[in-house]
């Protein structure tokens, strides 16, 4: 092993745009990429919001496919950047409001997702707490306390995590 060699880094897979054109290009495909993402997004989470989470769980191949197209496009337009701050500033700034947008949507996504997970966790802890509670003898000490559980009162809760 030679103690002068260097690591070499991965080669960047992003393509910077040297023309006006193909930062223009390259704007056009991120406001695509989001407005289609969007309206994935959207769409689940009106489904989740109804209780619809079987439907729901069909966007996840559509959406794991924007979202790497978004990522990749973003890649090329940091890659971009440079280039379109001395070229088209303005539209760079277009391209931050709608970004800008695009992460508010994605938050009020994200935190419909969470309650529904919220939701759902506690309903399966309810469930638990009261089939452990009806398992339970209810039954008392010489002491008048009554007496704990022991782990063969305890009975299992199982749960399919396919809808």
């Amino acid at each position: 092993m030679n103690a002068n060699a260097q690591p070499k880094e991965a080669p960047s897979t992003y393509v910077a745009a040297a023309t006006a054109e193909e930062a223009r290009k390259l704007a056009d495909e991120l406001m695509e990429v989001m407005s289609a993402l969007l309206g994935v997004i959207e769409r689940e989470t009106e489904l989740v919001r109804a209780g619809q989470l079987r439907q729901a769980m069909t966007f996840g191949n559509q959406k794991s496919e924007l979202s790497r197209r978004y990522v990749s496009t973003v890649g090329n337009l940091k890659a971009s950047q440079k280039f379109m701050s001395r070229s088209a500033p303005d539209l760079l700034k277009t391209l931050h409001r709608h970004h800008d947008t695009f992460r508010a949507m994605l938050q009020v996504n994200l935190t419909v997702l969470a309650t529904a997970h919220a939701v759902s966790e506690n309903v399966v802890r309810g469930v638990n707490a009261e089939m452990q509670r009806r398992n339970i003898p209810n039954t008392y000490t010489a002491q008048g306390r009554r007496t704990a559980p022991g782990p063969r009162h305890t009975t299992p809760l199982s749960v399919s995590r396919s809808l």
